[in-house]
């Protein structure tokens, strides 16, 4: 299959312009092409990882990927998908979180030296020179009113409001798409289904000035089949940096995927073959219960995203907790491992067991701990404890440290003891 067979067959093709032209550029040599990405935090989530995707199947097909990061747009507000106006950061919160991304963007493309590399832009450089009254003649000029006012970004905030700052954006991003075609010969944007009116706008700007044939391509924005939000876990947001989500948790976000889903995240989000994803969607329907479908999912996108060691570190977790044997993870994976779970601090020195359930918030009162204990509700570093005096040294210590404690199958406890 072609690049766009391909993006096809696993449901990544939303709109495109000038399909049959497209194909035919793509076959007869090296495009390039772009995708923005604005800084509104220091890392970006896994709502970005498609349209990365997209750029690094470009560039496995042979074409010349830039990644975008909007130093300058950053500063604005996209309207895009947006139901209220967004609030501007400073310059330099701006600028920080724009080098964390050109940081994050660099670990799924190629920028090596060789003609096909893949380059890293920075929308600042340009956007930054512009004066009001040149912007206004030379670009502005282009746009009527009645045609921003039709694009979707823009009709959906009107009854609401919305600032000449962002209406404006519609028109710095196509200024972009004008500069990459100028200085990269860059005629393809891809992004989300929600950047449709943008890169229209953008082929809208560069007809006009160049005369030259541009496209626009744009992806489905990611839905659960439950009408859930795709991105979000009970913790939060599910970020593409190890330090905001973890690789356990990154790994946990993919394993528990809903059989309805799977089969779609294994085409959008891994580079496996047709007739391999055909296998495990037979497999899925055959024996759901072992969940295969999901495993190879969750590390298939934890290696692309996180690494080896890392992809290592999370099924060794994840096992010892499904196993109990806690006691074979290191400290950093007990870290990791019990990031969300509740956790105390205690002075180094011996603690009845009892106690230790009430100073872990594992009970209200000390009565209500014996009963757990008795009822044979309280484990220890995986082992289950009923003696009531049972008191924890520091040998029972996982690394002379940490102790685990779970009360029932699903309340887990960490307790570190100072050294």
């Amino acid at each position: 299959m072609n690049i766009l067979q391909d993006l096809e067959w696993r449901g990544l093709i939303k709109q495109t312009t000038d399909r049959e032209e497209l194909e035919k550029q793509l076959a007869e040599g090296r495009v390039t092409l772009y995708c923005g990405f604005d800084p509104t935090a220091d890392s970006l989530h896994i709502g970005s990882l498609l349209p990365i995707l997209c750029l690094r199947r470009f560039q496995k097909a042979g074409h010349r990927p830039i990644a975008l990061v909007g130093g300058g747009t950053g500063l604005i507000g996209d309207p895009s998908g947006k139901a209220n106006e967004r609030t501007l950061n400073s310059p330099d919160v701006v600028a920080g979180w724009t080098e964390s991304l050109r940081r994050q963007l660099s670990r799924f493309l190629d920028f090596g030296g060789e003609p096909g590399a893949a380059l890293m832009a920075n929308n600042y450089d340009w956007l930054s020179k512009l004066d009001v009254i040149g912007f206004l003649r030379d670009i502005g000029k282009n746009f009527t009113v009645n045609y921003m006012l039709a694009k979707d970004s823009v009709d959906s905030r009107i009854e609401r409001g919305i600032s000449f700052t962002e209406f404006s954006y519609m028109i710095l991003q196509a200024y972009d798409f004008l500069q990459l075609n100028e200085l990269h010969d860059c005629t393809l944007q891809v992004g989300g289904s929600d950047q449709w009116g943008n890169i229209t706008a953008g082929l809208e700007l560069i007809g006009k000035t160049t005369q030259k044939r541009a496209f626009g391509l744009t992806l489905p924005l990611v839905t659960k089949s439950d009408g859930q939000k795709f991105g979000k876990s009970e913790s939060g947001a599910i970020w593409l940096d190890a330090a905001k989500t973890s690789p356990y948790q990154f790994y946990q976000f993919w394993v528990n995927t809903d059989d309805n889903d799977v089969i779609r995240f294994l085409k959008y989000f891994t580079f496996l073959q047709p007739d391999e994803i055909e296998r495990l969607e037979a497999e899925l329907q055959a024996a759901p219960e072992k969940r295969e479908a999901q495993r190879v999912l969750a590390r298939e996108v934890t290696e692309l995203v996180h690494g080896r060691e890392a992809l290592d570190s999370a099924i060794n977790i994840t096992k010892a907790l499904f196993d109990g044997n806690v006691k074979e993870l290191t400290a950093a994976e007990l870290e990791e491992a019990f990031q969300d779970a509740p956790a105390k601090t205690l002075p180094d020195e011996p603690i009845g067991l009892v106690d230790l359930v009430l100073q872990a918030g594992a009970a209200s009162s000390k009565r209500e701990a014996r009963e757990h204990v008795e009822k044979g509700a309280v484990s220890v570093n995986g082992d289950k404890v009923t003696a009531l005096e049972a008191t924890l040294t520091a040998e029972d210590r996982i690394g002379g440290k940490y102790v685990v404690l779970r009360r029932g199958k699903k309340n887990y406890y960490l307790i570190r003891f100072k050294s």
